[in-house]
């Protein structure tokens, strides 16, 4: 009897841990958060280099804070701002410090306009008087406080505006700012989308100049856009987009000077046309301010020095590319004035010094290897800190070398992606690792040796929590594809056989120096992938040529013919998956989401063999609809390359469509325009071609908003299920010939 019981108990205990390993992950449980990750939110080193701030929420008490952390013991030195003390406010959700460190700037309430513009009400803190001052009255963007802490400038309806913190005095810098018009201090949307940055002014190390790009859009083509929101008739977003081989907004380069309230246009020694100034910055010489001017073409950038005391330019460097030239953020000036750059001039992303007369001092990294993030340079150690793909090109690690490229270290030791922010004085940076089995870590680490310290976030509840699901490997491999071996991984079934045959469902993005093949932690999709296979799926994905960090010529061999060797690569790599014994041939499905949504399309029209089925999300359907800057960047224009555009857009090949379509796009896209899948639609139907497609009222690019990435995903995986399912079992009996060759 005892006996039997304790059988009994034993059966129940193995039944009830099988079941609690075997639970399948839901969309309604991915897309409610259950699998996020915790962070450190606003993380900023102090001054003082001993000290981080974080910026927390209390959710009980709807309290936000800013809170000042010890590097070397990580225990909470003291709250710098609580919302709960300022009676003008109710909780803020961002913060920014002064050089010194004196005031803060809080935002208690922004409203997006692109993807990294915002409108914001905002407040200025002075922590040693406590004292709040607001901003302004209006929703305004990109406030930025002088050096000194004396004043703040901001953006408000196209025109600059300074605020005196002492007297309150607000003065306007600019008059001629007029909506679809002319823009002052703040980017346009194609600068915005397309290099990265917003507030197109900076001032002076003095808080007496402030320089800004200046925005002609007046012969810019408008674009306009239904927004149907819940009243009785829609309202239109109408706003200035220079489709490829259309005019660009006439970019020009002034100063205000404060003292003496004048407002001055800066020039450089050269005569440019249709030209664009992707970045300005002060350098460490008193009125000597850096710019940087690219053509249209993108393959010529000059670093040019202004002295805005005498209005003399210097050219000081100037880098030239078959295809074109990167634009990053990546210029650091030096005591002396000397700079660090980074460029691909010998085939990988790199760091060179060069002298403040543009004299190359020194290249300081070197290998068939890419330099992936810049993070500074200490003067006192003479050290630079950086990222790079050393290690694998799906890897990052942190490192730091000498500035003469002499002593480089390797500071981190995990496989996986490393990334760190440093202290003010490079004492110590905070390292945060993941993998594709490790969820996302923090710790303190030390800045010579690369030491950890101590363990800040582990994540472990997340760990613990995926042990109760069905989780497969994510298996990392190279694949050879037209004479390069490409990255790869795959997610099986679980309980995966190899003597069953399974659907193939593949990923990819594609877009040029772009990555998905890389060792770090699930995103939001993993999740998702991981609920596909639990359900009988094979997803793979393959990053092939045009794609990043293995080099300039492996990335820029799409020039001119964007789309080409990306899809042959898909098209071949899916033939070589297909010639698996446990793949089913006839079952190999792709889809993508934007570049991955126009490549997507065009595997499925033009590897009509191979792929049984597409789906396709916002994508680009004809290059001609986007942008100049992106698009001519690889392209060109249309007038000059009207083959290599029209060649390979989706929607000039709808005709040999043969599996099954989903096409997919919000109304209120302002990046890539619905216009793209409503041209494409015309065209499948007048090609009498039959597919499933859905448009989500007034959704952006991203595609969210309360219930509506669960629909997606539903509809998705619906959509996958009817087409690459298979009625008999899943998982039935391959009958392949015996001559195939495996992949």
């Amino acid at each position: 009897m005892q006996l039997r019981r304790f059988v009994a108990i034993v059966g129940f205990l193995t039944t009830a841990l099988v079941y609690g390993q075997q639970r399948e992950i839901t969309l309604e449980e991915i897309w409610s958060g259950q699998f996020r990750t915790e962070g450190m939110q606003a993380l900023h080193s102090m001054n003082n280099g001993k000290q981080y701030s974080v910026l927390n929420f209390d959710r009980q008490s709807r309290t936000s804070t800013i809170d000042i952390y010890d590097y070397e013991t990580l225990e909470k030195v003291k709250t710098l701002v609580s919302s709960g003390d300022i009676a003008e406010i109710q909780g803020f959700s961002d913060y920014s410090f002064s050089d010194d460190e004196s005031k803060i700037i809080l935002t208690t309430n922004s409203k997006p306009i692109f993807r990294r513009s915002t409108l914001g009400e905002y407040y200025v803190y002075d922590i040693a008087s406590k004292e709040v001052t607001k901003v302004s009255d209006n929703m305004v963007q990109e406030p930025t406080l002088s050096p000194d802490a004396t004043k703040i400038a901001y953006g408000f309806e196209n025109n600059l505006y300074v605020k005196d913190l002492k007297s309150g005095e607000v003065k306007q810098l600019t008059s001629d700012g007029v909506k679809n018009e002319i823009i002052n201090g703040i980017t346009d949307w194609v600068y915005e989308e397309e290099f990265s940055y917003v507030r197109a002014f900076d001032w002076s190390a003095d808080s007496d100049q402030i320089a800004f790009i200046r925005f002609d859009e007046t012969e810019v083509p408008e674009f306009s856009m239904d927004v149907y929101g819940s009243d009785l008739y829609q309202t239109q977003n109408v706003f200035k987009y220079p489709k490829a081989g259309e005019a660009n907004s006439k970019v020009s380069l002034h100063l205000f000077d404060l003292e003496s309230n004048k407002l001055s246009e800066l020039s450089v020694d050269k005569q440019y046309e249709d030209f664009y100034i992707p970045r300005l910055k002060w350098t460490n010489e008193d009125n000597v301010l850096s710019v940087q001017y690219m053509n249209r073409h993108q393959n010529e950038l000059d670093l040019w020095f202004l002295d805005t005391d005498n209005s003399t330019s210097k050219l000081v460097l100037s880098e030239k590319d078959k295809a074109y030239v990167d634009v990053t953020f990546n210029l650091t000036f030096l005591e002396d004035n000397s700079f660090i750059w980074t460029s691909e001039k010998d085939g990988f992303n790199h760091i060179y010094h060069y002298s403040k007369n543009g004299k190359l001092i020194n290249q300081v990294t070197e290998g068939n290897w890419e330099v992936t993030n810049y993070y500074g340079f200490n003067e006192d150690a003479n050290t630079i800190y950086y990222q790079s793909t050393e290690n694998g090109s799906i890897n990052r690690d942190v490192y730091s070398i000498k500035l003469n490229g002499k002593n480089k270290k390797r500071l981190t030791i995990n496989e996986g992606t490393n990334s760190a922010s440093f202290s003010s004085n490079f004492t110590y940076f905070i390292n945060t690792f993941s993998s594709a089995t490790t969820p996302p870590k923090y710790t303190l680490n030390n800045a010579e040796s690369g030491e950890v310290i101590k363990t800040i976030v582990e994540n472990k509840g997340i760990a613990q929590k995926l042990d109760n699901y069905n989780i497969s490997k994510k298996e990392f491999s190279t694949i050879n594809v037209n004479g390069n071996d490409l990255n790869m991984w795959m997610i099986k079934p679980a309980n995966f056989d190899a003597n069953k045959t399974y659907p193939l469902f593949m990923f990819q993005y594609s877009g040029p120096g772009s990555q998905q093949v890389a060792n770090r932690w699930n995103g939001a999709n993993d999740y998702w992938y991981q609920m596909l296979a639990q359900q009988g799926y094979i997803i793979a994905c393959v990053d092939g040529r045009g794609t990043g960090f293995k080099g300039a010529d492996f990335k820029k061999v799409t020039q001119n013919e964007l789309g080409k060797y990306e899809l042959e690569d898909q098209i071949t790599a899916a033939k070589k998956l297909g010639n698996r014994n446990y793949i089913d041939e006839e079952r190999i499905g792709i889809w993508g989401w934007s570049y991955g949504g126009y490549m997507s399309s065009n595997a499925l029209f033009k590897g009509n063999d191979v792929f049984k089925m597409a789906i396709s999300v916002a994508p680009v359907t004809s290059w001609r609809f986007y942008d100049t800057i992106y698009t001519e960047r690889y392209m060109t224009t249309p007038q000059e390359n009207p083959s290599g555009y029209d060649e390979n857009s989706p929607i000039n090949h709808v005709d040999k469509l043969k599996g099954d379509f989903l096409l997919i796009h919000g109304s209120g896209d302002d990046n890539v325009h619905v216009q793209n899948t409503m041209r494409m639609v015309e065209a499948l139907i007048q090609a009498d071609k039959q597919f499933e497609w859905m448009i989500y009222p007034d959704k952006n690019h991203g595609i969210y908003g309360g219930n509506t990435r669960l629909h997606l995903y539903k509809k998705m995986t619906n959509f996958i299920h009817e087409t690459l399912g298979d009625k008999r079992e899943m998982n039935s009996k391959k009958g392949k010939m015996s001559s195939k060759i495996k992949g």
